[in-house]
């Protein structure tokens, strides 16, 4: 399929914090590198009253902040900088788009638009954008979430947005999908052919997906009490991961191939509703405790009132297909616990006879980890026998095979996540974004279960910050046998 790069690129949100961390410093790093379009024009808005040389001081200051010295070549700065306009627009204002459509000019060589707004502005954008001219055939948009807070919010925003961009350029975006290792599960999986005939229910005993932060409310107050753990977190993020994991072989490495399987996926979920809600997940509130050594305030204290959102949830979820029957993913994600983490841990069946067991030898399955952050690793934890003359008997060690992605690939340039999906928005690839029949599919799940939490009266349990949960959390695996990779 041939791709033609946009020639220009409108940044929505501009003088944002995730502007500043993210967007600017993977714009630069594109850039310093060469991988930009040549005359690629960067229009940036928000409601700051900059001009153009206010914006690149901005601009200019928050590369340094967030930008390793190493990489602040000061030509690569002023060569980026020049790149940059800056156009003020209240999106509540329909009369601000033409301010930005005189800068941005012409679309016939193409504009792709990142656009990250409140939900409640989503479609004063999309109009102003059109009545603008900003959203011919040439255009292609880039969808920041939250995308609603629910199946019928989150049709409101995708109605508004197709009503003037059709699907093939619409690119909603989940940063998780932009990281190295994340990409790196598709090739671990059918590129290589030690694990797919084991990828299985014959061969795979459990999987556990492991979000967890160390950090609080952090300034998002307002997002965050209105959207709890499920939807900030395991609607999106944790459910790409959980259908990359259990998706089966695409025909191809495309677009179109990829995001048919994961929904298949996402649509074999086995339903969790007010029948089985209060057994198959646990929803938890951080109280009082410490973190890092240090004290930290209980999730009440931090908002300044009484809530009933959940800021810990885990799930005992199944896929009901051939491959999936029988074998369940746990799910689990929270704040303030011990420590900051994004993992997938698969164990394989145990060996179904053990030759060792008469001369004393204890086998532990098989289980690979993989590490999404804060280290990108992938690690298999393998039986091997302890060196010895096993007078005594036989023993046997789990031994780990490590991959450092730093270290495997010391010779590459490890880039962040929007990297990649800014340069595959400006460059036409929607093969790591999210297609809407996904994200539909993942808020019906979702939805039922919140629905499921109502109907069952079920409340967050405490536990205190810094631990690993609600004690029901251990209880939903150990139930099973299964004890959570920690």
């Amino acid at each position: 399929m041939v791709r033609t790069p946009s020639g220009k690129l409108l940044l929505f949100g501009a003088t944002g914090d995730l502007s500043q961390r993210m967007l600017l410093p993977s714009l630069y790093g594109l850039d310093a590198d060469g991988l930009l379009p040549a005359d690629l024009l960067i229009v940036a808005t928000a409601r700051s009253g900059h001009d153009d040389a206010g914006f690149r001081a901005f601009a200019e200051a928050a590369l340094r902040k967030y930008v390793p010295a190493e990489r602040c070549a000061e030509a690569a700065l002023g060569t980026f900088l020049a790149r940059l306009r800056y156009v003020p627009v209240d999106a509540s204002k329909e009369g601000d788009f033409k301010a930005l459509t005189d800068v941005v000019g012409s679309t016939d060589k193409g504009l792709s638009i990142f656009l990250s707004t409140a939900p409640s502005l989503f479609e004063a954008t999309i109009d102003g954008l059109a009545s603008a001219g900003l959203a011919g055939d040439g255009v292609r948009i880039g969808l920041e979430k939250p995308l609603g807070y629910d199946m019928a919010s989150s049709r409101e925003i995708n109605d508004a947005v197709a009503a003037v961009f059709p699907e093939d350029r619409i690119f909603r975006i989940d940063h998780y999908l932009g990281k190295e290792t994340v990409q790196n599960l598709l090739a671990l999986r059918f590129a290589n052919s030690l694990f797919e005939p084991l990828w299985k229910e014959g061969g795979i005993d459990h999987v556990q997906i492991t979000v967890s932060e160390t950090v609080g409310l952090e300034g998002r107050v307002g997002f965050y009490d209105g959207a709890g753990a499920i939807r900030d977190m395991v609607q999106n993020h944790m459910l790409q991961l959980l259908a990359l994991v259990a998706m089966e072989p695409p025909a191809h490495f495309d677009s179109t191939s990829i995001r048919d399987e994961k929904v298949k996926v996402l649509r074999s979920l086995r339903r969790i509703d007010r029948t089985n809600a209060d057994k198959m997940t646990v929803i938890g509130q951080y109280s009082a405790g410490a973190v890092a050594g240090g004290a930290v305030p209980g999730y009440a204290e931090e908002l300044g009132k009484p809530s009933d959102t959940e800021t810990f949830v885990a799930i005992k979820a199944n896929i009901d297909n051939w491959r999936w029957k029988g074998v369940p993913f746990y799910l689990r994600t929270g704040k303030r616990l011990p420590s900051r983490q994004s993992e997938i841990f698969i164990q394989f069946k145990q060996v179904p006879h053990s030759i060792f067991e008469a001369r004393g030898a204890v086998l532990q399955p098989n289980k690979l980890v993989i590490r999404l952050q804060p280290d990108e690793n992938v690690r298999l934890l393998l039986m091997s026998k302890v060196p010895g003359l096993d007078r005594d008997g036989i023993k046997l060690r789990e031994v780990p095979l490590d991959i450092a992605m730093p270290n495997a690939f010391a010779d590459s340039h490890r880039r962040i996540a929007y990297e990649r999906l800014l340069l595959d928005l400006v460059e036409g690839d929607q093969t790591l974004f999210v297609r809407r029949d996904e994200v539909e599919a993942q808020w019906e799940w979702v939805d039922a279960i919140r629905d499921g939490w109502s109907a069952n009266a079920m409340k967050p349990r405490p536990y205190t910050a810094g631990t690993w949960g609600p004690s029901a959390a251990i209880a939903l695996t150990e139930r099973d046998g299964v004890t959570w990779h920690d």
